[in-house]
């Protein structure tokens, strides 16, 4: 009878222990998928926060570049600026005309203003016709 009840014990431990161990298993898998995607996404972290970091680098890199171009072209605006005032002041006593040649374009210019306003008060408008149809008249 101690045999059969010790027997008995030892089956109902073996079930239990079975059991257990497979549940367990379970667990342990659940464990080791969640720790492979833990794993997974820390990489994928490292790898977007270094590629990150490459990208603002070459980022202050082109605006670098971009600071000396403007400086550049910034001092050259400057010396084309200087260049253009000191030719004005250089040229600036002289006309670029002679004084014959401007008296005489003041007095073409005067001659077309009086023919503009003679011609304006003679002629009729263009719209006009010089020869009416009598399409209008009653």
């Amino acid at each position: 009878m101690d045999i059969i009840i010790s027997l008995s014990i030892f089956v109902a431990g073996l079930v239990i222990g079975v059991i257990a161990t497979r549940l367990m298993s379970s667990a342990s898998q659940e464990n080791q998928r969640l720790e492979k995607e833990v794993e997974e996404s820390r990489s994928s972290l490292e790898s977007y926060q270094q590629d990150v970091a490459v990208h603002l680098k070459s980022s202050m890199e082109l605006l670098g570049q971009m600071n000396e171009a403007c400086t550049k072209a910034m001092l050259q605006m400057e010396k084309s600026t200087d260049l253009l005032n000191k030719v004005n002041q250089e040229t600036n006593g002289m006309p670029f005309f002679s004084a014959e040649t401007e008296a005489e374009l003041k007095a073409v210019a005067s001659m077309q203003r009086r023919k503009k306003k003679v011609a304006n008060l003679t002629e009729a408008p263009r719209d006009y016709s010089a020869d009416p149809s009598g399409l209008f008249d009653k």
